[in-house]
Order: C-alpha cells, then structure tokens, then sequence
C-alpha cells in the first residue's frame, strides 16, 4: 500500500527552491537534459535537490533518495509562466504539484489539481496549459516514477551536437561527471565516464531516436502499453517496432509505414 503523500506547499517559494525572493538556493543544482521535452516554445530552467545518493545500478531507473525535489521552470517571451515541482517524500510516495506565477513576477500560486487550461497565450489561438496532477503521473509513472529529463542518457557528457532544441550547458550545470565527483551516484558501472551513455547510430538516427525518446517515449513504451498500440519508441526499439503500417496511412502512399526509414514522405510518424 502507499503511504498518504504530504500536501504540497500553497506557494513555490516555500517548497525549498529559493534561499531569497529570486535567488535560487544553492543546494538546489541547475541541470539541462541533452534532449529537451518540446512544451510550446516555452524557454525551461531546471534545478535538483539530492539529500543523498542516487542508486544508479539500473542506468535506465534510476533510484532517488527521499527528500529529492526537482523544479522545471517555463517562460514564455522573457516572463515566467508555470514551475512543477516532484518531490519524493517516502520509499513509494511522491507529490506533484504546479504553481502559476503572479503578474509581479513575485511567487507562484499552487494550482487546483486538475491543472489550468489557459495559463498563457503563446501565440494566437495557442494556449499553454499547466496540466493536473494526473497528466503528471501519467507522464512521470504510477508505482516506478521518474525524473524524465535527470537521467543518465540525458546527462551524459557525450552530447549529442545535433540535438533538436538542444540547450547549451551553461556554467554550473551539473552533469554525469559531476555527480560521480560528488558522490552523488552510487552502484554505477566502473566504467560510466569511460563509456558513457549515448543513442548509436549515425548522426541522424540519433538525433531522431533522442528525440523521439524525450517527446514520445515516456507514453509510447512497452511498460506502459497504450491500448492498441504495439509502438515502442524508446531508442533501443523504436525501429524494431514501428516498421508496420500502422493505424494512420499516409494519404497517396501505399507503402506506408509508421516509420520508413529513408523515406519520409512514407512515414506516417513525420507525416
């Protein structure tokens, strides 16, 4: 069973991110995943408190020690617009929470859990939406929850140069190298930093398949089967289980398939 999980704090400046109304507190580290999630354009800031060790014996899960928090940040045309916090507060338990900044710019306000559809404009007839407590969860995992963009493929120092959207590491961001300097990566392989994680292939494939990880495969892989959807697009599947026709044919194309690799007008996934 799981234990009841805390209610989150009424506003973002009391769930521990800032030392000082807009300073960020030190203990918290700044991070930028090599594949960035795609939210509308929203320029992201990203930050994580580790009180202990990860386990990083499993290299694709990750174990968090309790009391780990991690911030994502968006803004939209230089003003900050929403910041999520995952805080695990138990073995099994978790809180997810979203706050709404303010017109001042001061704090931010939790929001109702079931999220906030037109939290801004973003271009016209576009809103940015703060999705509920649920969409989180469903992003982020039931029972086995994880921090999609603090992982070790996203924090590999071998970054992938053609990354769609990428970010630039900027001073002070913390990366693979760092935490095992840190100590903060426990039970990882002797040889992470020898051999660190990276999607194969040429340097197209890569970029396609790291992009595809990051914007699509936490819904689209085994474990978290959609129903009638036998689609995998996790990089060490995705092009053993999307060479089918697939659901939606491209219109005029014959010999189209959910992923045809050399032929993009036959792919119904660009498409």
């Amino acid at each position: 069973l799981f234990a009841k999980a805390p209610a989150p704090p009424r506003l973002l400046s009391q769930t521990g991110l800032y030392a000082a109304p807009g300073v960020v507190a030190a203990r918290n580290l700044a991070y930028a995943p090599q594949y960035p999630l795609w939210t509308d354009g929203a320029a992201k800031a990203r930050w994580i408190h580790l009180p202990a060790a990860i386990d990083g014996r499993d290299e694709t899960g990750w174990v968090f020690p309790v009391g780990t928090k991690a911030w994502k940040e968006f803004a939209f045309g230089g003003r900050k617009v929403e910041t999520r916090l995952l805080w695990k507060t138990g073995p099994r338990t978790w809180v997810f929470a979203s706050y709404a900044w303010n017109e001042a710019q001061t704090d931010a306000v939790l929001v109702p859990e079931g999220g906030l559809p037109d939290a801004a404009d973003v271009a016209p007839g576009l809103h940015h939406a703060i999705p509920s407590r649920t969409d989180c969860r469903d992003c982020h995992g039931q029972e086995r929850v994880e921090v999609l963009g603090f992982t070790a493929l996203q924090l590999s120092p071998d970054r992938d140069p053609g990354a769609l959207h990428g970010e630039p590491l900027r001073p002070g961001m913390i990366t693979l190298k760092d935490l095992v300097a840190r100590r903060l990566l426990r039970g990882a392989r002797p040889d992470l930093l020898a051999r660190p994680p990276r999607i194969e292939g040429d340097p197209a494939t890569r970029t396609a398949l790291g992009y595809l990880q990051a914007n699509c495969a936490t819904c689209h892989r085994a474990d978290r089967p959609i129903p009638g959807l036998d689609l995998d697009l996790r990089p060490q599947a995705a092009l053993r289980t999307s060479l089918a026709p697939g659901s939606f044919p491209v219109p005029g194309q014959s010999e189209s398939r959910i992923l045809s690799p050399g032929y993009p007008e036959r792919s119904a996934l660009l498409h």
